[in-house]
């Protein structure tokens, strides 16, 4: 009877435990799920202020807390779709010229340069590989004025050239390594075999390398969308014509320094320029994730 009762007085004892862990267990999950939800709302906050504001009469844009407007302005949209001097459908269209010639561009451009510094062998590999390295530490404002008195001086100001030409140059030395990481990956043996097949560094290139480099490709590819189609600065420097500007370009007219500011309209026009964006980040989140957790594997 005593060792009975001692087994059963084990039993209770474990039990208990088990039960406080998993008490401990959940409240810790609670704890997480709780932090990261209140994270969530302190992200999201300046995406809901902004669709709100392009919902709000002008007065209460600046003049009132709450999220909910008092009155739902609907023709800000309306207003400023046709508010400038040029439809926003023209900026649309400029800005989706210039972001599928970037994006084009720096998949063919980096995933050459990639391809040469992961696979092929040649004098000075290193060292250009590492100098590459070294222009991600160089600022973007002091190569500005060189490059602007070089596409001067070629004619290019105030054409899409100097914002799309660079990217069939591979000068986003960003993808480069993106590619790089992923391509050293791959195993050397498929080369070999294609090698052995007759097949070119080329053929190689084409059949082999890219069709299982898919992951950073779409990677580099949403990176670059993403960063071409919030592009101010560049744009701002080269085009002069309204007529060419491109969506952020467009968003900076309803701001009037003489004037009256057009806020809801700019608002409004803030939240259809971010539809774009949000649905290539939502169709393609999963490849961006896979994309950039391999690049980074050894």
């Amino acid at each position: 009877m005593t060792l009975a009762h001692e087994m059963e007085e084990a039993a209770h004892v474990a039990h208990e435990l088990r039960v406080k862990r998993d008490q401990r267990a959940r409240m810790g999950r609670l704890l997480k799920h709780l932090f990261l939800i209140s994270v969530s709302i302190v992200m999201l906050y300046p995406l809901l202020w902004l669709l709100a504001s392009s919902l709000k009469p002008e007065n209460d844009i600046f003049g009132s807390l709450t999220l909910w407007p008092t009155e739902f302005q609907w023709h800000n949209y309306v207003d400023g779709w046709h508010g400038l001097p040029v439809s926003f459908t023209t900026f649309y269209i400029n800005s989706t010229i210039v972001t599928v010639l970037s994006v084009i561009g720096n998949l063919i451009s980096c995933s050459f340069a990639a391809y040469a510094f992961a696979r092929l062998q040649f004098t000075g590999r290193t060292f250009l590989f590492g100098l590459m390295m070294m222009t991600l530490m160089i600022p973007y404002h002091v190569v500005l004025i060189p490059q602007y008195v070089q596409f001067l001086r070629l004619g290019w100001v105030d054409t899409y050239l100097p914002l799309v030409v660079p990217r069939f140059l591979a000068s986003d030395a960003f993808f480069i390594f993106l590619m790089v990481q992923f391509f050293r990956q791959l195993p050397r043996e498929l080369d070999e075999a294609a090698m052995i097949d007759g097949c070119s560094p080329f053929k190689i290139y084409w059949a082999i390398i890219l069709p299982l480099s898919l992951p950073a490709l779409g990677t580099a590819a949403i990176f670059s969308l993403i960063w071409t189609w919030e592009d101010f600065l560049a744009p701002l420097i080269y085009l002069n014509d309204i007529k060419s500007y491109t969506v952020p370009l467009a968003l900076r007219l309803f701001l009037d320094q003489e004037g009256q500011s057009s806020y809801g309209q700019m608002f409004a026009m803030s939240v259809l320029s971010l539809v774009p964006v949000v649905i290539a980040f939502i169709m393609f989140q999963k490849l961006i994730v896979r994309g950039i957790a391999t690049s980074g594997m050894k």
